[in-house]
């Protein structure tokens, strides 16, 4: 297993790219890569083709797999991207290893769907899985299990790189952040929403669904609060929040058809998400096209200043 992995590429917003649909089903390789082109010309670095926003609960393995490899294609050598992996052991083996393959630089140990859950068991599934694919490993915490103290141990194995923190307890994500010992990065899985608060308690880096519509104003976002300027952070913070207020709605449920509804306004449709992923109503849509109106906007006048300032 590779030791030289830097832990500092994490160090960024983490993209998972919405799932673009032929009409008939299958994934549609073009439309994901013309999308993927546009993120990485906007400063994308980082993705998580295939999680949670991608679709990963209705997705095939192979179908992660592609996604892995177009977002590779696009995104270039010097892209961080880590593969989703999880449901049977002998699917997060076979998944990660394929997904390494075609250009993953580590795996990302999805939230367990499995109703009976122990830290023992949990344990062992890491452990069986990571001595069988022996790469960079990220976990991803969006319940009680894991536990912290089981992170925190795992944290000690250089194979561990980071954790995608997705509880939002941040007096108990501080005291775990200051007990970790390693060069493991804590990283808010929350989003937008929790970003700058999850920072100031010790994360270095969040993951985004919104950067698919607006990626240079998360970007920006992240770097305001990576250098404490925090009044600048919040104001970016305010341009994005309506998407991410929409797509918390009735239980997370708009989380990603917003999205893609929102990426069919500026020309790529994507499909709806699979079943049993939310439809839109006429009312919704109408609601979501006119709160992105301002945001788009803002978007495309912080490109504008980019080019003028040649960032």
């Amino acid at each position: 297993m590779p030791n030289d992995f830097d832990t500092a590429r994490l160090q960024n917003v983490h993209l998972v790219p919405l799932t673009a649909y032929h009409p008939e089903g299958g994934l549609d390789l073009t439309k994901q890569a013309e999308h993927l082109q546009n993120l990485v010309d906007a400063g994308m670095r980082v993705f998580l083709p295939g999680a949670g926003t991608s679709e990963f609960h209705s997705l095939a393995d192979d179908e992660i797999v592609q996604l892995v490899r177009v977002t590779r294609e696009v995104a270039g050598d010097s892209a961080t991207i880590f593969a989703p992996i999880g449901q049977q052991i002998s699917s997060a083996m076979k998944v990660g290893s394929e997904a390494l393959a075609a250009g993953a630089d580590g795996v990302m140990f999805m939230p367990f769907g499995h109703p009976y859950l122990s830290d023992q068991g949990a344990l062992a599934y890491y452990r069986d899985v990571m001595k069988e694919l022996r790469c960079p490993v990220m976990i991803y915490k969006k319940a009680e299990l894991p536990s912290d103290n089981l992170l925190l141990n795992l944290a000690r194995d250089p194979r561990m790189v980071g954790v995608k923190y997705s509880v939002n307890n941040l007096s108990i994500f501080r005291q775990t952040v200051l007990a970790d010992q390693s060069d493991t990065q804590w990283l808010c899985g929350s989003a937008e929403r929790f970003a700058p608060y999850f920072m100031l308690a010790g994360s270095t880096g969040y993951t985004s669904g919104a950067g698919n519509l607006c990626p240079r104003l998360t970007l920006a976002m992240y770097e305001a609060l990576a250098t404490g300027m925090y009044e600048e952070a919040m104001k970016l913070q305010e341009m994005i929040l309506p998407i991410e207020h929409y797509r918390a709605r009735e239980g997370d449920s708009f989380n990603i058809t917003m999205l893609k509804h929102g990426l069919k306004l500026t020309g790529l449709d994507f499909g709806p998400p699979r079943p049993p992923g939310r439809i839109l109503t006429a009312e919704e849509e109408q609601e979501i096209e006119e709160l992105l109106v301002p945001v788009f906007e803002a978007e495309k006048k912080l490109g504008e200043e980019m080019l003028i300032a040649g960032l």
